[in-house]
């Protein structure tokens, strides 16, 4: 696919995913931007784990890091005076600024580590965020968190949409820029090294391909797109706290790429959903069955994890490529005029027909 059609397509798929806005109810808004909120981190894991072959448990604390950032720039820009869409776009910047910083620490630390090794590490962050708010209790707001100011609708479109719309919107549009980034990566020439390390760290090395510097890139990248989806959430809840981003929700991220499908985008996509909307179902199927409080109450803690271990078994058992691969791969092609089975066959040659050579019988020989 060339870059322009790919462009015209993210932009197609974006302007549609707006007007769908309009047929969704306030609640439907804001679990739409939840999942646009996800989909910003798990597509950045599935650069990390699928292509990169980089395995992170801890991507939680970097959705985190983007909240606390969004957080603190937006509460500082409104003490200073400046409000709406240019408090929005600094705040967005500064989130970016403290997720990417944090990526490339561990993308440093990534280049030197790998498999337990590097999951222990990202492991290890997500599981001392708590602590961490509460020692840095005065900036970051301890076990509360922070809260922001209330960012409505501009007043050009007040009439037009409600609140959840808007921010419906927001994460949209954004959504939209950060997944296209790293599909860009990936289709590109940095995503060919990293496919290339993955696959042999050493043959890639031998082959000129810097290994430390692209798993630096890739860390970097995929923490970028964590903090833009923790800046959307902030954005979202107008508030971050360090119980939103805990160990659970990390691992979720992790299942969410695995069962859409490692290194796919459109899967990460499936999977983010998966995650934010199986929840709810689940809490609204156990409210409408009227179970004992006592029964209702251990299942709101336990049924989630459950359901998740299940789905995770059954789709590694039935689709070891998650639910990416059960799209025909023909459909999964993108750029060929024809699917694979009907391309032509390759015209077989008898080399003992053609006129002898020479120099290619040499070349042949060799």
């Amino acid at each position: 696919m060339s870059t322009r059609r790919f462009l015209l397509t993210a932009a197609g798929l974006t302007v549609l995913a707006i007007a769908g806005t309009f047929l969704l109810d306030p609640y439907r808004n804001y679990q739409l931007a939840v999942i646009a909120a996800t989909f910003c981190a798990a597509a950045g894991l599935t650069l990390l784990i699928g292509v990169s072959g980089q395995l992170s448990l801890g991507h939680a604390a970097l959705m985190a890091a983007g909240g606390y950032g969004y957080a603190l720039a937006a509460n500082a820009l409104t003490d200073a005076g400046v409000d709406g869409v240019p408090r929005f776009l600094l705040a967005f910047l500064a989130a970016l600024a403290a997720s990417g910083m944090l990526g490339l620490l561990l993308g440093l630390a990534a280049a030197r580590l790998s498999g337990p090794y590097l999951a222990g590490v990202t492991l290890a962050l997500v599981v001392a965020l708590p602590a961490f708010a509460a020692v840095f209790g005065g900036v970051l707001g301890g076990d509360q968190g922070l809260q922001i100011a209330f960012d409505g609708v501009p007043a050009p479109l007040r009439m037009l949409v409600a609140l959840e719309q808007w921010q419906a919107w927001v994460a949209i549009l954004v959504t939209a820029v950060v997944v296209t980034g790293i599909a860009a990566i990936r289709r590109g020439g940095a995503g060919l090294k990293m496919r290339a390390i993955a696959a042999d760290r050493t043959a890639a090395r031998l082959s000129g391909v810097r290994a430390g510097r692209v798993q630096v890139g890739a860390f970097t990248a995929s923490a970028l797109a964590a903090g833009a989806g923790g800046a959307i959430l902030c954005f979202v809840t107008q508030s971050v706290s360090p119980g939103g981003y805990t160990l659970a929700f990390s691992l979720l991220l992790v299942v969410a790429v695995v069962v859409g499908g490692l290194g796919s985008i459109g899967g990460a996509a499936v999977g983010s959903a998966i995650v934010v909307l199986l929840p709810w179902l689940i809490g609204t199927l156990t409210g409408a069955l009227d179970l004992p409080a006592e029964i209702e109450q251990r299942l709101a803690g336990n049924l989630g994890v459950f359901v998740f271990g299940v789905l995770l078994i059954v789709v590694m058992a039935a689709r070891p490529g998650g639910l990416a691969a059960a799209v025909p791969v023909s459909w999964r092609r993108r750029g060929r005029r024809a699917p694979a089975s009907v391309a032509p066959e390759p015209e077989v040659v008898d080399v003992d027909a053609l006129p002898h050579h020479p120099t290619a019988t040499s070349e042949t020989e060799r």
